[in-house]
Formats: structure tokens, C-alpha cells, sequence
């Protein structure tokens, strides 16, 4: 029975061997394939000659802190991955039968969004890892988060900071208040919910998660929160 048993653990460690490989190969061969379209290096310079290009230190220090925050509290303490946050998602994913949960680190979203779609495939989230591995050897942590801000979607039509502040705020970066930043901070992580002009409860919701996000994180005072929620309170949210 023990050798039956050993016999099958070895095969079922071999098929998941052979899954491994086959779609990191699949992965890095979807990287090579954008990649030879495209370089980093000429995609990223790309996006810095555009004349809506916002440069971190052109946008209060709160706005950056609060997307830190919310999206990848650790980010200047580990690599183009968070193993911690992986692990955490794939558990949260067996436990529910889905893949819906994220993990991914603000590094592995900039390559997401330079090179792949919003499909959730194995293969494309093992490509993804390949361009952020490549992003954090190119760039430093602050030029990558600089890069992210201005290249993610803030629903309606508003791609990057520049045009999300003018359209929503119509106001240029650098005059957002902290009220105006943690609201606009929880847009990207679902733009068809939490778009400003949808004007729902979950939006208010989302930048209450982000302020607390922010407390505990030492961003923010909690003198500072509860500014934030007394505001939205005259404002009746």
C-alpha cells in the first residue's frame, strides 16, 4: 500500500513538473514575443516624451503614499513579486475555487499594463513576471512607481494622472487635495465601480479602506482620517 502510494505522489509530482514547465515556457515565450515588438526601454521612453507626463515629485507626496498603500504596502521592501501577498492570493483562490484574487506587486501591474491584456491566464501573469523582473533591474522603485501612475486606467476614458486629475477634478496633479487623492488612489483597482462619476457608496467605501490603509502605515495621522471622514459626512456619503 506504501509503495502504491509513493507511486502515486511520484506521478502526480511529475504531472505538476510538467505543468510547471510548460507554462513558464509558455510565459516566457508570450515575454519574448512583446518584448521584440516594443523594448522597455523604448515603450517607458515613450510614455515619459508625452506632454501629460507627471513626474512623482510634481504630485503631492499623499497621492503616491495613498496608492502605495492600498495597492502594495510593502513595495519598496521587496521585489517584482511580494511572495508573502502570492501566497496569501493563491490561498484565498484554493479556499474559494477562483481566481480572482490579485497579489500582484504595483511592479508586476506596470508590466501588465505595458505589454499584456486583463485576461486572467497562468501564462500571461508567468509573462508578466519575466517584464517586471526586467523593469526592477532597469528602473528604481520610485521611477517604476512614477511610471505606473501615468499609465494605469481611471475609468472614463482617463488613462494616467494627468488626465484623470483634470477630467474628474479639473485640476492639474499638483493642486489634489488628500480628500481629492484618496478618492482618485482607489479608481484603478476596478475603474467600471469606482470611477468618481458613478458617485456610489462603493466608491467612499473603497477610500475609507485606503485612509485606514494609510493610518496604519504611518502615511496619515488619525487627526488626518478623520478629516477625511467628516468631510465625506458634510458631503453626505
Amino acid at each position: 500500500m506504501k509503495k502504491l502510494l509513493g507511486l502515486i505522489f511520484k506521478i502526480i509530482l511529475i504531472i505538476l513538473v510538467i505543468i510547471i514547465v510548460y507554462f513558464t515556457a509558455v510565459g516566457y515565450s508570450m515575454y519574448r514575443d512583446a518584448l521584440s515588438k516594443q523594448s522597455i526601454d523604448d515603450k517607458i521612453n515613450e510614455i515619459m516624451e508625452s506632454e501629460k507626463y507627471v513626474k512623482l515629485d510634481e504630485i503631492p507626496d499623499y497621492y503616491w503614499q495613498a496608492v502605495v498603500a492600498i495597492e502594495d504596502k510593502r513595495f519598496f521592501d521587496h521585489g517584482p513579486i511580494d511572495m508573502f501577498a502570492t501566497i496569501k492570493a493563491i490561498a484565498t483562490d484554493f479556499v474559494s475555487k477562483k481566481f480572482t484574487t490579485g497579489g500582484s506587486t504595483i511592479t508586476q501591474q506596470l508590466a501588465k499594463n505595458l505589454y499584456f491584456s486583463q485576461e486572467r491566464k497562468l501564462e500571461r501573469k508567468i509573462a508578466e513576471l519575466f517584464v517586471a523582473d526586467k523593469l526592477e533591474k532597469m528602473y528604481s522603485k520610485e521611477q517604476i512607481l512614477e511610471i505606473y501612475i501615468n499609465v494605469i486606467y481611471y475609468g472614463d476614458g482617463y488613462y494616467g494622472l494627468y488626465d484623470a486629475s483634470m477630467g474628474y477634478f479639473e485640476k492639474l496633479p499638483k493642486d489634489l487635495t488628500l480628500y481629492e487623492s484618496t478618492l482618485l488612489a482607489g479608481v484603478p483597482n476596478a475603474p467600471s465601480v469606482y470611477a468618481l462619476s458613478k458617485n456610489n457608496s462603493y466608491i467612499y467605501v473603497r477610500q475609507k479602506e485606503i485612509v485606514q490603509c494609510m493610518v496604519q502605515q504611518g502615511y496619515l495621522s488619525e487627526e488626518e482620517a478623520k478629516y477625511i471622514y467628516e468631510e465625506n459626512e458634510q458631503k453626505g456619503e
